[in-house]
């Protein structure tokens, strides 16, 4: 490993993470009615008022992790407990079983309802992060609350008390998603850090969502992990959907995998961690452009999603976390170097050193949609935050053991 390289990306990270930080405490909070907005164009002006549910979990989760990994601001904590007491008072359907909403207005009405528990994973995660800070009982409870009604629906146990009809029929066609054991067992991997007390569900649950992940989605023979398949794992690749592959859910997932992986010891789970992102990037990576395509067919099919052949952010910063991940705990200097390109696509691409953050949406060329965004319904303080905080870190921990 070349000494000079890695510090000067290391500065570049800590400096970027700095300018991403400030951007959100600057253009995003809502001073005044709590948490925060993500709507907002190049230069921070907001350009809708209306507020991501995900967002108010993620963005509160973000800002007690820097608190868990640089020491307890007022300025941070303030901005994670505006998020939570936002999403307490506003964001949650007591009528329907405390499933949460997807997004309200800016006061806190409700304007959409999804069937899926990202909301609720997110939500889970801030008030963890939040109780590892602070020690307040009523955020673990929260957590703990919302931890297990997730579990009970991805896992069928109980009916969606929203009571919204599956995406498909099912007397069609049943299928399962990626997404539910993947995000679940990153949640479950904060809860089992904030939470030790309940050690021993988590590490249930982890392993759950593991084996889901290889039983159903990971498919060796097709060198990809795919979004949907039958309920049982079967291949649907007679349609579009059976089809779809995400390079950066599975790149993320991957890095997910590791760190259980790390946490049990288990060098055979590495391998196969390792394995599902070197899949992704090969077949994912465009060779022509650079850059990492939003959507793929495992088949070579044409994808239908319009976006497929774009470059959003968040792909990136799972690239920069697994392959840094992978670099620090096996050593291969093949991550190094995936990590160094990603870096660089991202300084050259994304990275708006004038303004802060990060563009959001890339055409495949690498520029910039127009007019430029920093933040979306889906696209706030989270993705390119927590890249830069465990970047960081890791990234700490390679020098130290260098010396």
């Amino acid at each position: 490993m070349e000494l000079t390289q890695f510090k000067e990306t290391h500065q570049w990270i800590k400096d970027e993470l700095q300018r991403s930080v400030n951007f959100w405490l600057k253009y995003g909070l809502d001073r005044e009615h709590g948490g925060v907005y993500t709507c907002v164009d190049r230069t921070g002006r907001i350009y809708s008022t209306d507020k991501s549910v995900w967002m108010q979990g993620r963005c509160g989760w973000i800002f007690a992790f820097l608190c868990s990994n640089y020491g307890v601001k007022e300025e941070w904590l303030e901005a994670s407990r505006s998020c939570l007491d936002f999403m307490e008072e506003h964001c949650i359907n007591h009528e329907k079983g405390d499933r949460m909403y997807f997004t309200v207005t800016g006061d806190g009405q409700p304007l959409r309802q999804r069937r899926y528990c990202f909301s609720e994973d997110f939500y889970i995660m801030a008030n963890a992060e939040y109780y590892a800070n602070t020690g307040d009982k009523v955020r673990i409870e929260r957590a703990r609350k919302a931890y297990e009604l997730v579990y009970q629906l991805n896992n069928g146990l109980i009916a969606d008390p929203v009571g919204m009809p599956p995406k498909t029929e099912p007397a069609t066609r049943r299928s399962r998603a990626f997404g539910d054991p993947m995000i679940y067992l990153n949640v479950t991997a904060v809860m089992r850090r904030c939470d030790p007390e309940m050690k021993d569900l988590y590490d249930q649950r982890a392993r759950e969502c593991v084996d889901q992940i290889l039983k159903y989605h990971y498919k060796p023979e097709l060198k990809c992990t795919l979004e949907t398949v039958g309920v049982n794992g079967e291949l649907q690749t007679d349609t579009v959907a059976g089809r779809v592959v995400n390079p950066g859910h599975d790149i993320e997932g991957s890095w997910f995998l590791q760190e259980q992986a790390v946490y049990e010891n288990n060098p055979e789970l590495t391998a196969t961690a390792k394995n599902i992102f070197d899949n992704a990037i090969e077949a994912g990576w465009d060779k022509e452009y650079g850059g990492l395509l939003y959507f793929i067919d495992c088949m070579g099919f044409p994808p239908e999603a319009y976006e497929h052949d774009m470059k959003l952010w968040w792909p990136h910063n799972e690239i920069m976390i697994a392959s840094m991940m992978f670099y620090k705990d096996t050593g291969d200097e093949k991550y190094l170097n995936w990590f160094y390109t990603v870096a660089d696509y991202a300084k050259k691409h994304f990275a708006d050193p004038e303004f802060g953050e990060w563009y959001g949406y890339l055409r495949r060329d690498g520029l910039p949609t127009m007019p430029a965004c920093k933040g979306s319904t889906f696209k706030g303080p989270f993705h390119v935050p927590r890249c830069l905080i465990l970047v960081d870190k890791m990234m700490d921990a390679v020098e130290e053991k260098l010396g």
